[in-house]
């Protein structure tokens, strides 16, 4: 009678005969590459997870090298997902005040910023980072991009009068001076 004890001491056979120990640490190592390259998967890093596999697949058993394939493509997918492209800087803006109204102020401020480095002439972008600023409680950094808006185009004095976004600023004295200058 055979014991699950004696039963798992065994090693595997294969047609050329017994497996080699060596041959079982080699996958057990493989595996536990494996496990991580998910692991960066589950948790967003894409890009990583996508070098992990990349590293792994040559020395990979073939019954884990198809499966790695696809994890790979979809690594892939996921990275060019996450890479937005645009057509001109407005558009750029648009996706920009769509993440801030949305709550995303880090990934708003960052494409505002974006536009301001390709184009430090856009008024606009310089008018959502002071919109930004004014919704984050930031009212120096409002001021200062409101200022430099107002500045390249005078009309943004006008929008930002009637502007709702702006209501956490309307009593700082220095925001009513920038604003009606004449009074």
């Amino acid at each position: 009678m055979k014991t699950a004890s004696s039963a798992s001491a065994k090693r595997p056979r294969t047609i050329a005969g017994v497996a080699s120990t060596s041959a079982d640490a080699s996958r057990a190592h493989t595996l536990a590459l494996y496990e991580a390259a998910l692991r960066l998967m589950q948790e967003g890093k894409f890009e990583k997870a996508h070098t992990a596999f990349n590293n792994m697949l040559a020395a990979s058993p073939a019954d884990l090298a198809e499966r790695i394939r696809m994890y790979i493509n979809a690594c892939l997918q996921q990275i060019s997902r996450g890479q937005t492209k645009f057509l001109s800087h407005e558009e750029r803006y648009d996706y920009a005040i769509s993440l801030l109204n949305d709550g995303n102020y880090e990934d708003a401020r960052l494409e505002l910023k974006k536009i301001v480095a390709a184009n430090n002439q856009a008024d606009y972008a310089f008018y959502g980072l002071a919109v930004l600023a004014s919704m984050t409680g930031d009212a120096h950094t409002c001021l200062e991009h409101l200022t430099e808006a107002i500045h390249l185009n005078v009309k943004n004095r006008i929008q930002a009068r009637a502007d709702s976004d702006f209501q956490d600023m309307a009593d700082d004295p220095r925001f009513t001076e920038l604003l009606y200058p004449e009074v």
